[in-house]
């Protein structure tokens, strides 16, 4: 890509809702005599949200909020539009006499219908449209065998990816070295969150702060922790996560600061954490040259049609924190009151609705994608079709979680359980894994009763271990048997 010079440019936020060590505003100061910014609450994608009363809007709202504050101390403004950016950012780009509009590259397979359209009216106009990697290290066919094909397996990406992972990489954009391009306008007041159609919601309650600052003081606080991150991760009640996901999907923070974070740190703590961030670029590139788990399809064909019995109303239950399990109905009751499910217990509660449950992997994947403030398509696909052996890299399809050890295991004390399933409170912790064992003694003593004041398990595990077996079993034969 040639440094083509251009009087007026447009940087377009989208993923990267930060005004530091952002590669497309970097470059767009870098590339023209006057930048403007912008903004556009998206309306294909808010219309099809059927909950007004999302947090990530919330979340992307304040963040918006943040940031135009931000530029306004540096003179300018941000121009926030409501509408559909196939039409918006073309028609802002004529009005503004802009030559060109920069922006992140992105991923999802409507992200990329969208700016495929931007450019293409652009273009019609004579106006550039430049996009730049500003949301993973790696991107695309960066990394690759040595036979030049995509990895479908981790570990073999990660130590490939490792040997090209260099200072350059994760150098920061110096932004501020800039900022007097930045147009000198006032752009029109931020709309209220109740003008998009969305209403407020607990977010304001929890322990989550928005912007760049809540992501500044998330990073502060974790890098006090880093090094035992490995011994604490996998612990709902402790904490123990960076708690940053939320913040490295809408690009409050920088993945390239993370990455320096996680290197400058010599613990086994921070070495985990650094897989776990290359785990997300692992799953970008999965997106990328297998498109087709976008959209719902297995990444293991043999697995796109397993026989799930799909039953509603365990569904339901699941849905609701009400299947028995009581680890698995404390997650699932985390994610509706908070938006937020902690990473162990997405696996425990997508195994169990697979593999226990014998729901489509999909059906979850799409609960999800509609609940997780954090969503993001590739890491939910990627997790999803870990949990369901159907993806690239997943659990073998003959080791099935155990809800139950699960619990024992990674809750010992009990202490996730009640703080989201109240009613257990008074179990202790060893009757509070399976409620359903004790006593009816015991049951009247701590009055909860098992069957009224909470649910007795809505199936077998062990049987359904085995009539799960029997389904993937099916398959492969099948599979081996069309070789």
């Amino acid at each position: 890509m040639t440094n083509k010079q251009f009087h007026i440019g447009l940087a377009w936020f989208r993923r990267d809702l930060r005004d530091f060590d952002n590669a497309p505003l970097y470059e767009a100061l870098q590339r023209c005599s006057q930048v403007y910014c912008v903004f556009v609450f998206d309306t294909r994608i808010l219309d099809r949200l059927a909950d007004k009363a999302d947090r990530r809007v919330e979340f992307i709202w304040e963040s918006i909020k943040e940031l135009k504050a931000t530029l306004k101390e540096h003179g300018s403004d941000l121009i926030v539009l409501h509408g559909d950016p196939r039409r918006c950012i073309p028609e802002l780009a004529a009005k503004l006499d802009a030559d060109a509009v920069f922006s992140a590259r992105d991923y999802e397979p409507d992200a990329l219908s969208r700016d495929k359209e931007v450019a293409l009216r652009l273009s019609e106009s004579g106006k550039d449209f430049l996009q730049f990697k500003d949301q993973v290290i790696f991107e695309q066919s960066e990394v690759l065998s040595q036979a030049d094909k995509p990895f479908g397996v981790f570990t073999p990406y990660k130590n490939a990816y490792l040997k090209k992972l260099d200072l350059p990489q994760v150098q920061a954009y110096p932004v501020e070295r800039h900022v007097s391009k930045l147009a000198r306008f006032q752009a029109d007041a931020l709309p209220a969150l109740e003008h998009l159609g969305f209403q407020r919601t607990n977010l304001s309650n929890m322990r989550l702060p928005t912007g760049m600052s809540g992501g500044r003081k998330l990073l502060e606080d974790f890098k006090g922790r880093i090094s035992k991150y490995g011994d604490t991760r996998d612990y709902p009640s402790l904490k123990g996560p960076s708690y940053l996901s939320v913040h490295l999907r809408f690009g409050t923070v920088s993945i390239r600061e993370l990455f320096r974070t996680a290197l400058s740190v010599r613990s086994r703590g921070a070495d985990i954490w650094l897989s776990e961030l290359i785990w997300r670029d692992f799953y970008f590139q999965i997106l990328h040259h297998h498109p087709r788990v976008g959209i719902g399809r297995a990444f293991k064909p043999s697995f796109e049609s397993l026989a799930f019995e799909n039953d509603t109303g365990l569904f339901q239950a699941w849905r609701e924190g009400r299947t028995g399990y009581p680890l698995v109905d404390a997650a699932m009751r985390q994610l509706n009151l908070t938006g937020y499910m902690h990473n162990r217990l997405r696996m425990v509660t997508a195994s169990f609705l697979i593999k226990d449950l014998l729901v489509d992997w999909r059906w979850g994947e799409r609960y999800f994608a509609d609940k997780l403030i954090d969503f993001d398509l590739s890491a939910n696909n990627g997790g999803w079709q870990w949990a369901a052996s159907t993806g690239c890299d997943s659990q073998p399809w003959f080791r099935i979680f155990n809800p139950i050890t699960q619990s024992e295991k990674f809750d010992p004390e009990g202490n996730f359980i009640r703080k989201y399933v109240p009613e257990l409170a008074g179990c202790n912790k060893k009757e509070i894994h399976a409620p359903w064992l004790m006593t009816e003694q015991r049951q009247n003593e701590l009055d909860i009763p098992i069957g009224r004041a909470y649910p007795r398990p809505v199936v077998d595990h062990a049987s359904r271990r085995l009539r799960a077996l029997e389904i993937y079993k099916s398959a492969s034969n099948k599979d081996q048997n069309n070789e």
